[in-house]
């Protein structure tokens, strides 16, 4: 359940339609299952590093979660961090 701060609320349920509305079906899956399960508790400073997340491409996501290209430095973030190890990627993706 979301919290009852009217602004996050609205805030966070566009967030949330955005993660699981990506245009790849595999960053709908890690993106907004960790959304789904993360985003109620996620502090205002969370909220703010996750909308940076969102606008960058699902290919690049995609690539960086699943080591397929080096995340960015500015993106190597504990929440980052986060989304990687809660997605289901297989740590051994390149071998597949």
């Amino acid at each position: 359940m979301l919290p009852t701060n009217p602004k996050l609320d609205d805030q966070r349920k566009k967030m949330l339609w955005r993660a699981t509305h990506r245009g790849m079906k595999e960053m709908d899956l890690m993106l907004g299952g960790y959304a789904t399960q993360n985003l109620a508790t996620m502090t205002e400073q969370e909220i703010k590093e996750f909308a940076e997340i969102l606008q960058v491409s699902d290919a690049s996501l995609h690539d960086w979660i699943t080591d397929k290209n080096p995340t960015p430095k500015q993106y190597q973030t504990p929440l980052f961090a986060a989304i990687k190890r809660q997605s289901f990627a297989p740590k051994d993706y390149k071998k597949l």
